[in-house]
């Protein structure tokens, strides 16, 4: 069975509305004035919106559904804990992406902010894709669990080349039908060159956050259907985990260093939930023992991430 609770399109249309008010506050009065984002005030929004994930899972949804079961709250925490988890390395390309771009530090939350509004509405696409893919074809997940192995094995043996995000698709495509002016306009993502409109430098590193994250969807979004079907799971999960990934990015970015294997725990998440699925019909691993396991990896190479820095500085 695709899903074990009982959702209709209000329960949809109540979160969506919800997710878009909390977007609006934080646009139009938190944020209205572009500045920098401390660490302090970043960490206090990720504090906040982790919260809000686990005020949501344990309250308001079982409020919201009459026959919400302890099972779709672990479900919603394991999907969450994942979809945060492989975002983080996401944190790290969008920090290259900036800096490339020499994106002012007041500029950055307006980008994310766009970029995550933009990234909603693909994930539900492709969530709403592979859940009536996945309902008509069970083989899928063997595939998708074989795609999860390769790409995290892909993410330990291969190594990374600096690659010149002018090079990217996305951007050349970009400047061959628009016309792209040379210096920023404030946090504009239009503005006027000769009297024509023409998109900033800005509006360039928008579309590359958007594509990033379609690309790391292509592994988030998979991997959370080694933990359950169920659509409105899948899809809030995703929401909270993106909407804090803003603040989780101030977080983290200025402290790149202190997560040298960080990818290699990341890698080792893809590969274990990749076997899970594969191996899905013969073994049988509970939520619980999967959250505590992805956790583990997790919290284990940032560990020995900033042991190793420490080691290094002394």
């Amino acid at each position: 069975m695709l899903a074990l609770v009982t959702i209709t399109p209000w329960h949809w249309a109540g979160f969506i509305a919800c997710v878009l008010v909390f977007l609006a506050f934080d646009l139009g009065v938190f944020n209205r004035q572009a500045h920098v984002i401390g660490f302090k005030e970043a960490l206090v929004w990720t504090g906040i919106w982790f919260a809000m994930a686990m005020l949501f899972a344990l309250v308001i949804a079982p409020l919201m559904v009459s026959d919400w079961q302890l099972k779709q709250t672990v479900d919603f925490i394991t999907g969450y804990v994942i979809e945060l988890s492989l975002s983080m390395d996401n944190v790290f390309v969008i920090a290259l992406i900036f800096a490339h771009f020499a994106v002012p530090n007041q500029y950055q939350h307006r980008v994310l902010f766009w970029g995550i509004l933009g990234a909603l509405v693909m994930r539900g696409l492709m969530i709403w894709l592979g859940v009536e893919l996945i309902h008509r074809f069970e083989w899928l997940l063997v595939a998708l669990g074989a795609f999860l192995v390769f790409s995290g094995l892909k993410m330990v043996f291969t190594k990374e080349k600096e690659s010149d995000p002018e090079k990217k698709l996305a951007v050349r495509l970009t400047r061959k039908l628009f016309p792209v002016s040379t210096e920023y306009d404030g946090q504009n993502f239009l503005t006027q060159v000769k009297g024509r409109q023409a998109l900033t430098p800005l509006a360039l590193v928008l579309v590359l956050v958007e594509t990033t994250d379609l690309i790391f969807a292509l592994d988030s979004i998979p991997a959370i259907f080694a933990v359950t079907r169920d659509a409105f799971i899948v899809f809030t999960s995703n929401v909270f985990a993106i909407l804090g990934l803003r603040s989780l990015y101030f977080v983290l970015a200025g402290a790149i260093q202190y997560f040298r294997y960080l990818k290699v725990g990341l890698s080792i998440v893809l590969v274990f939930i990749g076997l899970k699925m594969v191996m899905a019909k013969y073994v049988h691993i509970p939520t619980p023992l999967s959250l505590g396991i992805v956790v583990f990896l997790i919290a284990g190479s940032i560990l020995l991430s900033v042991r190793a820095t420490h080691r290094e500085q002394a």
